[in-house]
């Protein structure tokens, strides 16, 4: 609320500090734009498929929570006080990992956020510059996001320049990709057949962030993996201990009965 009020008394000033010089103003629908960019939905697409997996992941976990806790509640007359308590030890440590899978998954720096940043942001990218080239050439002292927390109570459809930020962005991927090919004529043209040493070891810095961020992602994947199994193991090697000693509480409760 706060920032909103800021913008419109900056608006306000701005008209009073250039009372005498005409106001250029347009506005987006942001969220109008991006569903018109196909990368855009295929990212969203990307992200939203990543999200579906790793929820799936978080609810297997909680299931294999609630299965243990089902089995000690069955289990707890046969078991002595300090199984017992081991067992909730048990289910207390994997419920701490359970919410931390859940900040790696979804939290404010978890893989969520950073796929988002990934495939979302040079889009977001795309939009700020063409607004930025569109405002430039045509002279707009303010351009404002109708989609954006800012409450707009009546816009004028002659002042929304969201069909030429789309126009902007099409002109512009379609020259990049113009670029790139002609470039890639050029090379195949000039580019001899064996590369020399020198030649192969020059990878651009974009294709190292690239190669490092790749495998981040793998290592930590890895990692997680690990851990997964190595904690299924224990808690299996765990579950077949204590079959045993349940086995052995009741043969001896039998013994004890038989005595008796």
């Amino acid at each position: 609320m706060i920032k909103k009020v800021l913008l419109f008394a900056f608006i306000i000033l701005s008209f009073a500090s250039n009372a005498q010089k005409a106001q250029r103003i347009g506005y987006i629908d942001m969220e109008y734009i991006l569903e018109n960019i196909p990368e855009y939905k295929e990212a969203q697409a990307k992200i939203n498929n990543k999200a579906v997996v790793w929820q799936q992941n978080i609810e297997k976990q909680q299931k294999e929570i609630e299965k243990l806790k089902a089995e000690l509640n069955n289990e707890k007359a046969l078991l002595t006080d300090e199984l017992i308590v081991e067992k909730e030890e048990d289910i207390q440590i994997l419920e701490f990992d359970l919410k931390k899978l859940q900040a790696t998954y979804f939290g404010a720096d978890g893989d969520l956020f950073f796929l988002r940043q990934q495939l979302v942001k040079p889009i977001q990218d795309l939009v700020f510059n063409a607004v930025q080239d569109i405002a430039t050439k045509r002279r707009y002292d303010f351009v404002l996001d109708k989609s954006s927390s800012l409450i707009m109570l009546y816009t004028n459809k002659k002042f929304d320049i969201s069909d030429l930020v789309i126009k902007n962005i099409t002109r512009s991927k379609k020259a990049i990709a113009a670029k790139e090919k002609q470039l890639k004529r050029n090379k195949t043209k000039t580019e001899p057949k064996i590369l020399n040493e020198e030649s192969q070891k020059k990878i651009s810095d974009r294709d190292l962030k690239k190669a490092a961020l790749k495998k981040k992602i793998e290592d930590k994947r890895a990692a997680q993996l690990k851990k997964r199994e190595e904690l299924k193991a224990a808690i299996e090697a765990k579950r077949q201990k204590r079959i045993k000693e349940i086995e052995a509480a009741k043969k001896a409760k039998e013994e004890k009965k038989n005595n008796n």
